[in-house]
C-alpha cells in the first residue's frame, strides 16, 4: 500500500491507507441485513439457489443454471454459506465493496501519481454512491473490480510488452463480466482511455494511437464469444429512454443520494466543483491517464440509454466511477502550501459521509427490523402476495423496502411475488403461472395514486390475484385494514405492514 510525502499534503501511511479501507466498511457494521433498496431481494434468490431442488423452496420456484454476467455476489455467497451461514456470507460479501472500491482507488493513484494526492479522499464516499444504496451489489463489486483491472493495467504497462497484457487480460475480462457484465463493459472501456494516453506519450498520433488502443483492448471482448455460441445466455429485454437529458441532471445531482435533499446535493456539487476547478488551476491539474478514462466514461453516460436489455439505470450506473476517475486524476502540486488545507478538506468529507451514511444505514435497518416482526405471522413454506407502498419517484430519500420480502424467503421459505425474472440476468423463475402477472418483480410495487408510471394498483391486485397460490397478503406501507375483500381478514398489523389470511375456498 502506497505512502505519500508530506510535500503532497496527505501523509498517508500504509496503515493510515488501510485504515481508510476499513474505516469505509463501518456503515454496514451494525445492520443485520444492509439496507440497501434490493439486497433482500437478492437475499431471498441466494436462498433459493442455496437450496435448489430441495426443501419447501423447490415447489415455488425453479433454478436453471447456465453462465449469465450477474453472478459476482451469488459466487461468493454460495463458496462461504457452508462457513458461515447464508446471511453471514451475504452480509460479508456486501462488506467487502466498498473495501474494495477505496483500495482500488488507492491502488490507481499511486500507479499513476506516484503517491496518493490530497484530493484523493474526495472520491472515496463514491464507494457508497448512488447504484450501491439502490444494491446493485453485482455491478458495484465489477465496478471496483474495473477500477482495480485499471490498476493492474497501468502498472505492467510499465513493465510488460502489449501482446502479454492483452493476453492476461482477456480471462480477467470474463471473470469481471461474470460478476456483472456493465462492469465488464466498464472494464474495456476505462482501459481503452488510459491505452490511448500511453500510446500517446509513446509518440503515435491520435488516430493511430486510439486504433493500437483498441486492438490491445479487444481480447477482452471474449465473453461476447460465450454468449454467440450459447454457452452463456444472453441478457433479454427492454431498451429504451434514450437520450433523455433531463434524467441525467437528475443522475449527476443523485450521486451521493441517500436521505437529506439539500446536504446530499452541496455534496455531490462540492465534488463536480472541485473537478471544475482542477481543470483550470494553476495548482492542480488532471493526469491524462485518468482523466482520459472519465472522458470516456462520460461520453458513455450521454450516449447510454436508461434501460438496456431489462437492465435499469444502466447510464446512471457507470457516473460514479466516471467521477472517481475524474478525482483521483487529480495532481497537486508538490510543496504548495494549501495542499494541507485541501487533504484536512478531503479527509473531513470522506468521515463526514461516512458519518451520515453510518447514520442512515442504522435507522433504516432498525426500521425494516420492526417491519421484518411479520415473519411470525407467514407460515414457513407459504406463498405470500406482497404490496408495497413505493414513494413517489420524485421523493430523494433511497427506498428501502422494496424487495424486503426477499427476507422472508431467506428466512421463512415463502413464495414471494418480489423475485426477479428475466432471461439471462437472473438464474431463477417462478412456479406458479397461475399466479401471473402478480408472480415476480415489479408487481409487488404500488406507487402513489395517478404516477403516470404505475405499475401495480392496490384494489385490483386485491380483487383479482390467485386465490389457488396465494394463502396470505402481506402489506407494507398501507394502512391496516386497507385491502378490502370478503375472504381476507386481518391477522397481524403493526401501523405500517399488515398480514392477511386468505380464507380456504368452501
Amino acid at each position: 500500500m502506497p505512502g505519500v510525502s508530506r510535500a503532497d499534503g496527505w501523509p498517508l501511511s500504509r496503515w493510515l491507507a488501510l485504515a481508510a479501507i476499513v474505516a469505509a466498511t463501518v456503515p454496514l457494521w451494525w445492520p443485520a441485513v444492509p439496507p440497501l433498496t434490493d439486497f433482500p431481494g437478492h437475499l431471498g434468490s441466494y436462498r433459493i439457489l442455496a437450496e435448489a431442488g430441495h426443501g419447501p423452496l423447490a415447489r415455488h420456484y425453479a433454478v436453471h443454471w447456465h453462465l449469465i454476467g450477474n453472478l459476482g455476489i451469488e459466487s461468493v455467497v454460495l463458496a462461504l454459506r457452508p462457513l458461515l451461514g447464508l446471511e453471514p456470507a451475504a452480509k460479508l460479501a456486501v462488506i467487502a465493496i466498498p473495501a474494495a472500491s477505496i483500495a482500488a482507488m488507492l491502488w490507481l493513484t499511486y500507479e499513476v501519481h506516484g503517491r496518493v494526492p490530497a484530493t484523493a479522499p474526495f472520491a472515496f464516499p463514491l464507494a457508497y454512491a448512488l447504484p450501491f444504496q439502490f444494491g446493485f451489489v453485482n455491478f458495484c463489486l465489477s465496478a471496483a473490480l474495473a477500477l482495480a483491472a485499471l490498476a493492474l493495467w497501468i502498472r505492467l504497462a510499465r513493465t510488460w510488452p502489449a501482446w502479454r497484457r492483452a493476453l492476461l487480460f482477456a480471462p480477467l475480462a470474463c471473470l469481471i463480466w461474470l460478476c456483472h457484465s456493465f462492469g465488464w463493459a466498464m472494464t474495456g472501456l476505462f482501459v481503452l482511455g488510459a491505452e490511448t494516453v500511453l500510446r500517446r506519450r509513446a509518440g503515435a498520433a491520435w488516430p493511430k494511437a486510439v486504433l493500437l488502443a483498441g486492438l490491445m483492448v479487444l481480447p477482452m471482448a471474449l465473453p461476447l464469444v460465450a454468449t454467440a455460441t450459447d454457452l452463456a445466455q444472453p441478457a433479454a429485454g427492454d431498451t429504451g429512454d434514450w437520450f433523455d437529458l433531463p434524467l441525467k441532471l437528475v443522475w449527476l445531482l443523485s450521486v451521493l443520494r441517500e436521505r437529506w435533499l439539500v446536504y446530499d446535493l452541496l455534496s455531490a456539487i462540492a465534488l463536480f466543483t472541485l473537478t471544475a476547478l482542477a481543470a483550470r488551476s494553476t495548482r492542480l491539474r488532471l493526469d491524462p491517464l485518468l482523466a482520459m478514462p472519465a472522458a470516456f466514461g462520460l461520453l458513455a453516460f450521454l450516449a447510454l440509454p436508461r434501460l438496456f436489455d431489462g437492465g435499469a439505470y444502466v447510464d446512471m450506473r457507470i457516473l460514479p466511477a466516471t467521477l472517481a476517475l475524474a478525482i483521483l486524476a487529480i495532481r497537486v502540486e508538490q510543496g504548495w502550501p494549501r495542499a494541507r488545507w485541501l487533504a484536512a478538506a478531503a479527509t473531513g468529507f470522506f468521515v463526514m459521509r461516512l458519518a451520515t451514511t453510518t447514520i442512515v444505514f442504522a435507522q433504516a435497518a432498525n426500521a425494516q427490523s420492526r417491519d421484518l416482526a411479520v415473519l411470525d405471522a407467514l407460515p414457513a413454506g407459504s406463498a405470500v402476495l406482497v404490496l408495497e407502498a413505493e414513494p413517489a419517484k420524485t421523493d430523494w430519500p433511497v427506498s428501502r423496502d422494496t424487495h424486503l420480502a426477499g427476507i422472508a424467503i431467506a428466512r421463512r421459505h415463502v413464495f414471494t411475488n418480489e423475485q426477479w425474472s428475466l432471461t439471462g440476468q437472473q438464474l431463477v423463475t417462478p412456479l406458479h403461472p397461475a399466479a401471473a402477472p402478480y408472480d415476480r418483480d415489479p408487481s409487488q410495487i404500488v406507487y402513489p395514486a395517478g404516477a403516470g408510471y404505475q405499475i401495480t394498483d392496490f384494489d385490483t391486485a386485491i380483487a383479482h390475484f390467485d386465490r389457488g397460490t396465494f394463502d396470505r397478503v402481506w402489506t407494507i406501507g398501507f394502512p391496516p385494514g386497507r385491502a378490502h375483500a370478503p375472504d381476507l381478514s386481518l391477522i397481524w398489523q403493526n401501523g405500517r405492514s399488515a398480514v392477511y389470511r386468505i380464507a380456504p375456498r368452501g
